[in-house]
């Protein structure tokens, strides 16, 4: 907060006054980052938008997410870690994503396990994994999205569904 406080030219004390804490203000940065992606799946055109057949949707949200999550790698992995004793799962913006790929997965026929299968899909684009595997195993962008969308094609057709 000190190194931010003076990058801002501004005191600690109206840093917390303007966000509470570490915590607030890593929400704030990651709702403005993300601020065109969410948009873009409200309201935007296809492949993100409303009106996308489910499962190409489903598809396009969770590479959408990786990418955003690889660009901003460091503020990724910091909103994901346990601070100020909220989850990563009881964070508002999990919750929405999570609803919005369980009612996708629901409508593609995935019926009852829409929702664990919406938290196993998104555990795939976690930061602390994307992490591992871009630092620590040297995967590529690319290869990481395709192993997404292998992910998805393997949960929404090899499932049966």
């Amino acid at each position: 907060m000190d190194d931010v406080a003076t990058a801002a030219g501004v005191g600690k004390g109206t840093l917390f006054r303007a966000f509470g804490s570490r915590a607030g203000l890593i929400q704030a940065l990651w709702a403005r980052r993300t601020e065109p992606l969410r948009h873009a799946i409200e309201s935007g055109p296809l492949p993100l938008g409303p009106g996308t057949e489910p499962r190409r949707r489903v598809a396009a949200i969770l590479d959408a997410i990786l990418v955003v999550k690889l660009d901003n790698r460091h503020l990724t992995l910091a909103l994901e870690e346990r601070s100020g004793g909220v989850s990563l799962y009881e964070q508002a913006q999990y919750q929405l994503v999570h609803q919005l790929l369980s009612d996708l997965l629901r409508d593609a026929g995935q019926g009852d396990e829409s929702e664990l299968l919406a938290h196993l899909l998104l555990a795939a684009v976690r930061a602390d994994l994307l992490d591992h595997l871009i630092g620590g195993r040297g995967s590529s962008r690319r290869q990481l999205r395709a192993g997404i969308g292998a992910v998805v094609d393997l949960v929404l057709n090899g499932s049966g569904g």
